[in-house]
């Protein structure tokens, strides 16, 4: 009888200290997720895109799709002059701009890249300091983001488009090289050689694993593929997208806890979002949204363009198919078929317009830019 009372004192005292460890697991692990939260939500800075602008803007669509503007800023600060090389003293622009709008569904995404050389009516804007600066009838898309920061390129977009660019995302140099080496890398399939010595990237044709440097040099070079212009740089933004989509989705976030620390870490504090995402949670809402969407469920166009008559290094957007591209994106349907199939299938096939509105010749004379400075790629 003794004997059993010893067996049930020794079992309580297991079960006691069991109780206690994992009550302090309880503890520690909720006080981990507490400052994990804190620390994520530090990392984010946003930008109150909705207060800026006020109520003159195209109407939110009410049948569940959404628009978001998804920009690559130029900055040459901290970490992006070592990495981008060349000067744009105190400024940055747009260097990569993207419409992404989400169907209502959830189940599929377009893209349209809109070239940073289109000459587009940039409105009023407020710049930095306060200061109202004039709208202009014709000024390059990429300087709204210069003008304004995001307030101007989001009003800029909208009134391009007609349509209400629902969320933002920034990205800088530094920040997109740090997101590709955190998810694992990004494997592409070039169907040219590139070989650009402004970017450094030295590809032969075929399939490569690159890291977040080398991405970052793929999707700016452009002196290495087609006529040299931004529009055969495109071409490789639309590709990494897609590569990235898919590495992203086999990179074992939501398993390994360890990787999704690492991925949210580098992502937080990579981005700049509008104020309805600068939360974790808004985020990770957002993530779930669109977690059904993978390269498959992606379609992706580059806004159709030719030969500004005022500018031959310059473009404008082409009628009509600039505005079936918009109003596909209004209606949530698929792009007219007449432009994706105009579209090229490689870098190398870039051209300002349709085949039947440009000679391969002039192809050149289209985004032409000064000469960068050595290491950089404008």
């Amino acid at each position: 009888m003794a004997e059993h009372k010893r067996v049930l004192s020794r079992r309580r005292k297991i079960l006691r200290t069991a109780a206690c460890a994992f009550a302090a697991l309880v503890v520690l692990g909720a006080g981990a997720a507490g400052f994990a939260y804190v620390k994520l939500n530090g990392n984010i800075k946003s930008v109150d895109i909705d207060g800026r602008l006020g109520t003159a803007r195209p109407p939110a669509a009410t049948d569940g799709s959404f628009n978001i503007l998804v920009l690559g800023s130029d900055s040459r600060s901290g970490e992006n002059g070592d990495l981008a090389g060349g000067n744009t003293g105190d400024t940055a622009r747009s260097d990569t701009a993207m419409v992404v709008h989400v169907n209502q569904d959830h189940s599929k995404a377009q893209i349209v890249s809109i070239p940073r050389d289109t000459l587009v009516a940039r409105p009023d804007c407020t710049d930095a300091s306060g200061r109202t600066v004039a709208g202009v009838k014709r000024a390059m898309y990429n300087s709204a983001f210069e003008t304004g920061g995001a307030a101007c390129a989001v009003k800029t977009t909208e009134q391009l488009t007609g349509l209400r660019m629902d969320h933002y995302l920034q990205i800088d140099f530094a920040g997109f090289a740090r997101v590709v080496d955190a998810i694992g890398g990004a494997t592409v399939t070039t169907t040219v050689a590139i070989h650009d010595k402004d970017s450094g990237l030295d590809l032969p044709a075929g399939e490569h694993h690159l890291d977040g440097q080398q991405a970052l040099a793929f999707v700016r070079t452009r002196h290495g593929v087609g006529d040299g212009s931004d529009l055969g740089r495109i071409e490789l933004q639309k590709q990494m997208v897609k590569s990235l989509l898919k590495q992203a989705g086999g990179a074992g976030m939501f398993t390994d806890p360890v990787k999704l620390w690492s991925i949210g870490d580098t992502v937080t504090k990579s981005i700049t979002t509008d104020s309805a995402l600068g939360s974790v949670n808004s985020l990770v809402g957002l993530v779930q949204e669109l977690k059904g969407i993978g390269p498959d469920q992606l379609s992706m166009v580059t806004l159709p363009v030719e030969t500004a008559p005022s500018d031959p290094n310059r473009v404008v957007e082409q009628q009509p198919q600039a505005d079936q591209v918009w109003a596909a994106l209004k209606a949530d349907q698929a792009f007219p078929q007449t432009v994706v199939s105009a579209q090229p299938e490689n870098p190398a096939q870039a051209a300002p317009t349709a085949a039947s509105t440009a000679p391969a010749k002039d192809s050149a004379k289209v985004t032409g830019k000064p000469t960068p400075k050595a290491g950089a790629v404008r």
